[in-house]
């Protein structure tokens, strides 16, 4: 069975690390990322089905009191979720066993370093332990979605916006206005996030080191170790929900100002309640993915400085 069992992954003679996130992605998964791809493309085009759907029971059925499309209408509706569901679960279920089997190997693979610093019990020893188990957990799991996440949600974003505008480009150049913000902020404080996360990784290995040394600290590293580490924390917990609740702010604001002009727009009988309805739904549709989108970015970023911690680990003890 596909899922009992991890992916084999076969061994390039060497122990030289993937260059980039990117690289170490294919390098472990291969033409299964057209798979996991192709049905994070398909669910992302799945999900215009409902909105039209949506409109179209308000305006075609409802406002018109025909029971009959109502009916059948409301069955399609059902259908499309349904078939939603069972695709992401494939989806899902796929991107796990990716992930993992990348994981199962890695560990394998880099268990073998540092094989001179585990018999001498070096003070490198707690970095390995660190590594291996805690550290390759991030980097092996952006395996399984780090090409078909990014994909779904883009794909997201395109077939609603265009359906969107197709529709009422008006209120869809409202909705599309309130993300726009959304991209120039993450960038600007992603980066200093990178850095924090940059600086706590080495200090937990400084700190798995101290213990792997069996306690033993006379110089007070722990101590300073540990609170270096706390202030670390908060600062990212700072930029982290600063920017959250910028976001969030956007996001709240958007659907209020659709509904205003929307609703004017109805008034003035330039366009129908359904499609107000829908735009509402499709704006929920649009900020979701780009909400998962800038959660990507800042897992690339934390993944890829992962990364490059570790393959520098593994340059070093070849």
């Amino acid at each position: 069975m596909l899922f009992r069992t991890p992916l084999r992954i076969s061994s390039t003679g060497d122990n030289e690390p993937a260059r980039t996130l990117p690289a170490f992605v294919w390098r472990m998964s291969g033409f299964h990322q057209f798979v996991v791809v192709g049905l994070a493309l398909l669910v992302a085009g799945l999900t215009v089905v409902p909105l039209e759907l949506q409109r179209r029971i308000i305006d075609d059925a409802l406002m018109q009191s025909d029971k009959e499309l109502f009916l059948s209408l409301a069955l399609l509706f059902l259908g499309a979720i349904l078939a939603s569901a069972c695709f992401k679960l494939g989806l899902k279920l796929y991107q796990g066993w990716l992930a993992e089997s990348a994981i199962n190997y890695c560990r394998a693979h880099l268990e073998s370093f540092g094989g001179e610093e585990r018999e001498t019990g070096g003070d490198g020893n707690g970095t390995k332990v660190s590594i291996v188990i805690n550290e390759i957990e991030s980097v092996g799991g952006f395996v399984g979605d780090g090409f078909s996440d990014p994909a779904a949600q883009i794909g997201i974003l395109v077939a609603v916006s265009t359906y969107m505008t197709v529709v009422e480009p008006m209120i869809a150049l409202v909705c599309i206005g309130f993300l726009g913000p959304q991209v120039i902020i993450v960038p600007m404080i992603q980066r200093k996030l990178n850095a924090l996360i940059e600086e706590r990784v080495e200090r937990l290995r400084a700190l798995s080191d101290v213990v792997a040394a069996g306690g033993c600290d006379p110089d007070g590293t722990f101590g300073d170790q540990n609170a270096a580490l706390f202030r670390n924390r908060m600062l990212y917990f700072l930029w982290k929900f600063v920017s959250k609740a910028l976001i969030n702010f956007l996001n709240a604001l958007a659907p209020l100002l659709v509904l205003v002009i929307g609703g004017w727009m109805v008034v003035e009988g330039e366009t129908e309640i359904g499609v107000v309805v829908a735009f509402i739904s499709g704006f929920a549709k649009m900020s979701d993915p780009l909400r998962e989108l800038i959660a990507y970015y800042r897992l690339y970023a934390q993944t890829s400085v992962k990364h490059a911690l570790i393959a520098e680990w593994m340059r070093a003890h070849v």
